[in-house]
C-alpha cells in the first residue's frame, strides 16, 4: 500500500512538472487542397512570450494575421495551486502552389529563453472541386475551442450577417481600475478597453469619462496589431482605448465617470452566385456607454509628522554636492536625489538649512520618470544652489526624508546626511543681493564726501514744474494702460481666443516630433490634442462640452464659412478614426499634418461675426 502510494506521489509530481514547463509548439495541417483554406496555430504554454518570429509559408496567400488569445488557468494539487499561461498566434493562409512546402521555425523570447518550433512539412496538392473540406491536422494534444456558429467571426464575413441584432455582449467598452482601495496619492491604474466581434469602421467619443479628485500620468498605448481575449467563453478583439496611472488627491469614493461613443460596426450581405458566395460590406451605427468605475480613498493616517513631504510609495534618499574645495564667490550646489516608485512628481521640496554666510538660491528639481507596471518608478533631484560670502568653515547640518510607506501603511523617515565644507578666499566680490544679518553696524564709508553750505529751493524753477507736469502726464497714461491691460486678462473668454493659434502652434511640434520618428500613434493623438484644444479655445467652448454638434454650431454662429465647417469635422474624424484604429488607417501623416495647419490657419484669420451673442 505504502509503494502504491509513491508512485501516486512521484506521478502527481511529474504531472506538475510538465504543466510547469515551457514549451513552445506549431499547430498545422500535413496536406491542403489548392484554394483551400486553413490555420497555421503557434502555441505557447507555461509562461507570457514577448518578441515573437512567425515565418510565412511559401506557396500559401496570408488572409489574415497573426492574431494573438491568451488564456490562463489553476491547478491544485495536494494542496499546492499552480497557474499556467498559454498563448495562441493563429494564421490564416489561402493555398496556392502545388507541391511539398516547408514551414521554417518561429522563435518567441518566454522566462528569458529563445524557444523555437519544429520545422513543418505541407502538403498542397491540386484541387478536388472540393474547398470546403477541412484540411488535415496532425494529431495534438491541444486543440482550440471552434466559435458557435450564431456569433459573429471577426475573421470570417460570411458569418457577420447583415441585420443581426448587435448588443453588449457583441461590442462594449470596458472601465477598471487596478485596486479598489488607495491611500491619498498612492497610484492607482485606470484602463479603458474595447471589446468587439466586429469590424470597426469609425470610432467617435462623444463624452470623455471625466477624473475628478485625480492627477493624471498618460501612459503609452500600442494598438497596432489586434488582441484576443476571452470574456465569459467569447473571443474578442481589444484594443486599449486609453491607460493612465491615477494619483488620488482626496478622501471618500471617487468614480470614474461613464464615456459615450458613436460607432461604426461592419457587417455583410451574403449573396450565393453560381461562383460561390459572395459578401457586401453593411455599416451599422450604434451608441455605446462605457461603464462607471470607482475606488475607496482612504486618508492618510493622522497625526502626519511636521516635515512630511505628501510622498507616498517606497522610497530611499541620499545627498551630495557637486565640488570638493569651496571658494568664496564661487557657486556651488548641495542636492537630494529621491529614488523609488510612487508619486516623485508631486512630492515637496525637503526643507535643508543652510549657513547664513551663504547667499542661498530657490531650490529647483529634476524628474526623471518611467511607468513600471502598475505605477511610476525613477527619480527625482532637488538641487540648492548657494555661494559661499565668507571664508571659514561650516556645516550643512542633515535633514530627513519623511514619506507613507505603502507596503507598512505607515511613515517612514530616512535621514539625509549634510556635509562640512572648508571655503577659502576666492576672487570676486559679494553678490548684489546678499544681505548683512545680525550686524548692527554698517561698513564704514571711506568715499569722499562732498559738503555744501548754500541751499538752492529748485521748486522754484521752471524745469521743475516741468518735470512735474510730464511725471503726472506719464503716471496717469500708464495707469490708463494698465487698467485697459487688466481688464482685458480678466476677460478670460478673449484672452483664450487670443492664445488659442500660438497654444495649437506648440501642440502641432510635438505632432511633428512623432512625424520625425514615425510614431503614427503619438502624432494622431498630438494632432488631435492640438486641434481639439484649439476649437475650445477659440469658440470659447469648455473642455467638457466638446463634441461635433458643438462645435458645428459655435462655428457658424462664430461667422465661418460652411466649407470651413466642412473640413475641420472632416479633420476630427479622420484623426479619431486613425487614433482608435490604426490599422486600419491608410492616410498619409504628412498631408495630415499639412492640412491641419492650413486649417487652423484659415480659421485664425476669421474675427468673429458682429451678429454672434459671445
Amino acid at each position: 500500500m505504502t509503494k502504491i502510494k509513491h508512485i501516486i506521489s512521484l506521478t502527481l509530481l511529474l504531472v506538475t512538472m510538465v504543466a510547469h514547463a515551457t514549451t513552445f509548439r506549431v499547430q498545422a495541417p500535413t496536406k491542403v487542397e489548392v484554394g483551400g483554406k486553413f490555420r497555421v496555430e503557434y502555441v505557447l504554454e507555461g509562461a507570457e512570450g514577448t518578441n515573437p518570429s512567425l515565418p510565412q509559408l511559401n506557396g500559401a496567400k496570408l488572409l489574415y494575421g497573426p492574431s494573438v488569445s491568451t488564456s490562463m488557468s489553476m491547478t491544485s494539487i495536494n494542496g499546492k495551486t499552480s497557474t499556467n499561461y498559454s498563448q495562441v498566434f493563429t494564421m490564416l493562409y489561402e493555398a496556392e502552389t502545388p507541391g511539398k512546402h516547408t514551414l521554417p521555425p518561429a522563435t518567441i523570447t518566454a522566462d528569458g529563453k529563445r524557444l523555437t518550433t519544429r520545422a513543418t512539412a505541407i502538403e498542397i496538392v491540386p484541387s478536388s472541386g472540393n474547398h470546403n473540406a477541412s484540411p488535415q491536422y496532425p494529431s495534438q494534444p491541444f486543440q482550440p475551442s471552434p466559435q458557435p456558429s450564431n456569433d459573429p467571426d471577426f475573421t470570417n464575413p460570411m458569418n457577420q450577417t447583415a441585420g443581426n441584432n448587435v448588443d453588449a455582449n457583441d461590442f462594449f467598452v470596458k472601465v477598471s481600475m487596478s485596486k479598489e482601495v488607495v491611500y491619498e496619492q498612492e497610484a492607482v491604474v485606470c484602463l479603458i478597453k474595447l471589446f468587439t466581434r466586429y469590424n470597426v469602421s469609425r470610432f467617435h467619443c462623444t463624452q470623455q469619462p471625466t477624473f475628478n479628485g485625480f492627477l493624471i500620468e498618460e501612459l503609452p498605448v500600442n494598438n497596432n496589431s489586434p488582441q484576443l481575449e476571452t470574456v465569459n467563453g467569447k473571443q474578442y478583439y481589444t484594443a486599449v482605448l486609453k491607460k493612465c496611472i491615477l494619483y488620488p488627491q482626496q478622501s471618500g469614493k471617487l468614480t470614474i465617470t461613464s464615456g459615450n461613443y458613436d460607432v461604426q460596426l461592419v457587417q455583410y450581405d451574403v449573396y450565393s452566385t453560381p461562383m460561390g458566395q459572395i459578401s457586401q460590406p453593411s455599416p451599422i451605427d450604434i451608441q455605446v456607454k462605457s461603464n462607471s468605475a470607482s475606488v475607496n480613498i482612504k486618508p492618510l493616517p493622522e497625526p502626519k509628522p511636521a516635515n512630511f513631504s505628501g510622498a507616498v510609495g517606497e522610497f530611499t534618499a541620499k545627498s551630495m554636492v557637486d565640488q570638493h574645495s569651496f571658494k568664496t564667490y564661487a557657486p556651488a550646489t548641495y542636492s537630494i536625489t529621491v529614488s523609488g516608485t510612487g508619486n516623485l512628481k508631486y512630492i515637496q521640496n525637503p526643507v535643508v538649512v543652510m549657513p547664513r554666510e551663504f547667499d542661498v538660491y530657490d531650490p529647483q528639481s529634476k524628474v526623471n520618470l518611467s511607468p513600471d507596471g502598475n505605477n511610476m518608478s525613477g527619480d527625482v533631484t532637488f538641487e540648492y544652489p548657494f555661494i559661499p560670502q565668507h571664508v571659514g568653515d561650516f556645516e550643512i547640518p542633515d535633514t530627513y526624508f519623511v514619506f507613507f510607506n505603502t507596503s507598512t501603511q505607515q511613515y517612514d523617515s530616512i535621514k539625509v546626511n549634510g556635509c562640512k565644507l572648508k571655503v577659502e578666499k576666492g576672487e570676486g566680490k559679494p553678490s548684489e543681493h546678499y544681505k548683512l544679518r545680525d550686524m548692527d553696524i554698517r561698513p564704514i564709508t571711506t568715499d569722499e564726501i562732498t559738503l555744501s553750505k548754500s541751499q538752492n529751493f529748485f521748486i522754484t524753477k521752471w524745469w521743475y514744474w516741468l518735470i512735474f507736469a510730464t511725471t503726472m502726464l506719464l503716471t496717469f497714461t500708464i495707469l490708463t494702460v494698465y487698467r485697459k491691460i487688466e481688464k482685458t486678462h480678466a476677460d478670460t473668454t478673449l484672452m483664450r481666443t487670443r492664445r488659442a493659434s500660438k497654444v495649437a502652434q506648440r501642440r502641432l511640434k510635438k505632432a511633428q516630433e512623432c512625424l520625425n520618428h514615425h510614431d503614427t500613434n503619438g502624432f494622431y493623438t498630438e494632432t488631435l490634442t492640438a486641434l481639439w484644444g484649439y476649437l475650445s479655445d477659440k469658440l470659447s467652448i469648455p473642455v467638457s462640452e466638446l463634441s461635433k454638434d458643438n462645435i458645428a454650431a459655435e462655428m457658424e454662429q462664430f461667422g465661418f464659412q460652411q466649407q470651413h465647417i466642412d473640413d475641420t469635422l472632416n479633420m476630427l474624424e479622420t484623426c479619431e478614426f486613425a487614433q482608435y484604429a490604426p490599422s486600419l488607417d491608410d492616410g498619409d501623416m504628412p498631408a495630415v499634418y499639412d492640412k491641419c495647419a492650413q486649417l487652423i490657419d484659415q480659421l485664425e484669420k476669421t474675427k468673429r461675426s458682429k451678429t454672434s451673442t459671445k
